[in-house]
């Protein structure tokens, strides 16, 4: 007998293969049939008569680390139809993190602004806190360059020492060891801004010929951007190792329709080595307040401030208007704080979206008090707004970015795909109601459309309500 059976509705597997209408057997937390299943006993019968029933949705770039562990319900990411999210991206994760490293990046990324940060001196040590946890979605951890030279360094302003390298390689190897799929940087941010090319290199040797992968957060998206790219190939070419080209996108106006040229640039080197690319489905992007990323904005709105919390919500450029000051000057006086940066274009989105080897990842800041719609919206925004109202993408090839291409790159053996002997992870959508709720000025609103989502066989999201039950995993890299 099944434990559920999903009948009557429209298969896509995501493989990219065409949809069809097929009914799907789910028995111990794996799919053991795909077929003709009508007569098949189950405990549970799921009609989706009308609905595209697709594999779990797998968001690739998040900064979840804690929101996992403090809230591991994750009802951002289950009501959108997600059930695996992969954390540790841009150079930061919460493990290796040393008794004594200051918070700075760390606290604006992964940690609740201004709030104590949860240390864990290896990542053996988080995973176990993870899997105690029992979060509802699966999860797969990288570990952050960044949070490795805090870990073992004393001055961030510099280049790595040997054995400072030695010691960052060491802490990488044994984060692999306990599970951790790779290595993650942000070398566009002042922790590891001084790091070379080569620091980068040698750090990332236990990577070397795919044990494990790298995702790089580069060193520039505006005007350097060609250069930027060009040092992150060299380092997954360097070791061998399969790179992932965080958040590609343009910044600044003098930038605009140069993706025509950068996803060229990606797709010369993707013929001699493994490389892809995510991105979110937006014109804004969000991280640490920089003033020096106000310039190249057409707004600004602040997510949080520590010297004026009151701030969050509200457009920098306003406020800067009402106080008779530059926005630059506004936003040194507001830091340490978040932003959200109006300095992308429609088009270079659309096509950066639309590439073959892009997939989708949310980036969403968990911990910011308003936050990026992004948290709430990415995958109903692409299903609705991309698929449906601008038909940008056709829906298989969006469902395959959310899921098996995610997996292949990613190496998470069993998800992606709705096939036998694949993981249950499911999503059952109406892709005709399918959309984002959140916005800009409503950040934290769930989406309409997804009517189930199943994690490892178990409803964790039963017509559109999130269900009491966490099902998830914590997963660990297979080679491919």
């Amino acid at each position: 007998m099944l434990d559920i059976l999903i009948h009557g509705g429209t298969l896509i597997d995501g493989t990219g293969a065409p949809r069809r209408r097929i009914d799907v057997g789910i028995r111990g937390g794996t799919v053991v049939a795909v077929g003709e299943l009508q007569s098949e006993a189950a405990h549970r019968r799921i009609d989706a008569q009308g609905l595209i029933v697709a594999p779990g949705f797998i968001d690739c770039h998040t900064h979840d680390d804690l929101l996992l562990l403090e809230h591991p319900a994750a009802h951002p990411k289950l009501l959108q139809g997600v059930t695996t999210v992969v954390s540790g991206n841009c150079g930061v994760s919460l493990a290796p993190m040393a008794p004594g490293a200051p918070p700075s990046l760390l606290s604006a990324s992964v940690d609740k602004p201004a709030a104590p940060l949860r240390r864990h001196p290896t990542m053996a040590a988080y995973m176990a806190d993870l899997v105690a946890a029992q979060p509802a979605v699966n999860a797969a951890v990288l570990v952050g360059h960044t949070t490795l030279r805090q870990h073992t360094m004393d001055d961030l302003d510099r280049v790595a020492t040997a054995a400072e390298t030695a010691r960052m390689q060491a802490a990488l190897q044994e984060a692999l060891d306990a599970g951790a799929i790779g290595l993650s940087t942000g070398v566009y941010y002042p922790q590891a801004r001084a790091a070379t090319t080569q620091e980068l290199i040698d750090v990332a040797e236990p990577l070397r010929d795919g044990a494990g992968l790298i995702t790089m957060h580069i060193r520039d998206e505006g005007d350097a951007i060609d250069e930027a790219l060009r040092e992150a190939l060299a380092v997954g070419r360097a070791v061998n190792a399969p790179l992932v080209l965080s958040h590609h996108k343009l910044i600044g106006s003098a930038n605009h329709g140069g993706s025509m040229r950068t996803l060229a640039l990606v797709e010369q080197a993707a013929r001699s080595q493994s490389v892809c690319m995510d991105c979110y489905p937006y014109v804004a992007s969000s991280t640490m307040l920089l003033p020096a990323r106000v310039a190249v904005s057409s707004d600004v709105r602040i997510t949080w401030s520590s010297a004026e919390p009151e701030a969050a919500g509200r457009s920098l450029f306003t406020m800067a208007a009402e106080r008779g000051i530059d926005p630059t000057t506004l936003a040194q006086q507001l830091v340490p704080g978040g932003a959200i940066y109006f300095a992308m274009s429609d088009e270079d989105v659309d096509r950066i979206l639309a590439h073959p080897l892009v997939m989708i990842g949310s980036d969403g800041l968990p911990h910011d008090p308003v936050p990026h719609p992004r948290l709430w919206g990415t995958f109903p925004r692409v299903l609705g707004h991309y698929v449906r109202q601008r038909r940008l993408l056709a829906l298989e090839a969006a469902i395959h970015k959310m899921t098996g291409l995610t997996a292949r790159r990613f190496g998470l053996a069993a998800r992606g795909e709705l096939r036998v002997g694949a993981a249950a992870d499911v999503t059952v959508f109406d892709a005709e109601r399918v959309l984002d709720g959140a916005t800009f000025d409503v950040p934290i609103a769930a989406p309409t459309g997804i009517r189930w989502v199943l994690v490892n066989g178990r409803i964790a999201v039963e017509d559109g309500r999130q269900a009491d039950d966490r099902a998830g995993q914590v997963l660990r890299r297979v080679r491919t």
